[in-house]
């Protein structure tokens, strides 16, 4: 389970710093949103997931356009066949996604 050590150690800052929004640690899928600077972190805990998944990242961005852009420009091989292209999920956000053999990558723009 992620603690507040662990996010210092992990992110430089504790709880009580500025701009950390924790979430609910205890539950039995535990969460929490990490945002400074204008860049937000979901990290999310969930054993059974991570065992049939690889690892998932969500990045927001303000210009998805652009960073699908360098991506599809320099590295094509690490855009996710299921979700190669920008498009509107059921969800409302904008989304593409890259993976390799240990981590997929989901960028967003709400």
């Amino acid at each position: 389970m992620v603690r507040n050590k662990q996010l210092k150690l992990l992110f430089g800052t504790d709880a009580a710093s500025e701009g950390l929004n924790l979430q609910d640690l205890v539950a039995s899928q535990p969460y929490c949103v990490l945002e400074k600077n204008g860049i937000r972190i979901m990290v999310f805990q969930d054993e059974q997931l991570a065992r049939e998944h690889y690892p998932e990242l969500r990045l927001e961005t303000d210009n998805i356009e652009e960073v699908y852009a360098k991506i599809s420009a320099f590295h094509p091989q690490l855009l996710h066949p299921n979700l190669n292209k920008v498009s509107v999920r059921p969800w409302g956000a904008k989304e593409f996604a890259i993976a390799d053999k240990q981590l997929g990558i989901r960028f967003q723009q709400w």
